[in-house]
């Protein structure tokens, strides 16, 4: 799986712009995709901020993960103008009857294709080898675009993830302890 994405980010945001990451419950179709990037652009051209347009960006990865960008040095991004995003999420949510919200769906790229575990889930894939230490996990909670730039496709080893599943310390050791 290519899991290439860095150039296809805009190259004038600055690394403190502000990231979020919505990732889908399920993969996008090519036709539904190309909707989304439909809906993503007008959004992007009509974004403001108390009435100031938003340097924004927006984009779907993978089939799966949309993510928004914004650049703030010309103009923050506040209650109204994260409102609105927040809609526009809800909107794909609803036209594609996706689940868009959940935090608790996890996203793991096994066996060259990404996969979603509920984190409940976790500890028995962890204990039946179906994801390990370094299995790349995709961080939907990087908030700016340098987090996005190194901290977004990771092994879990270097996740949040790691203490939470009590993972050995090095590759070597058994995955169950």
């Amino acid at each position: 799986m290519n899991l290439q994405y860095k150039q296809l980010l805009p190259t004038d945001f600055d690394a403190n712009s502000r990231v979020w990451i919505y990732q889908s419950n399920r993969l996008f179709s090519w036709g539904e995709a190309l909707q989304v990037e439909e809906i993503l652009n007008s959004f992007v051209e009509g974004w403001k901020s108390h009435g100031t347009p938003v340097k924004g960006f927006a984009t779907l990865f993978f089939g799966q993960f949309v993510v928004l960008m914004a650049d703030e040095r010309a103009t923050g991004v506040s209650g109204c103008s994260t409102d609105s995003s927040v809609r526009m999420i809800k909107i794909l949510e609803e036209t594609f009857g996706v689940t868009l919200f959940d935090r608790r769906l996890l996203a793991f790229v096994v066996k060259d294709k990404i996969q979603l575990l509920p984190l409940e889930q976790l500890p028995f894939a962890l204990e039946n080898r179906f994801i390990d230490a370094d299995t790349l996990y995709f961080n939907n909670l990087v908030a700016t675009r340098a987090e996005l730039d190194n901290q977004w496709i990771i092994p879990i080893r270097e996740s949040w993830l790691h203490q939470r599943l009590q993972l050995p310390s090095s590759p070597e050791q058994p995955v169950n302890g």
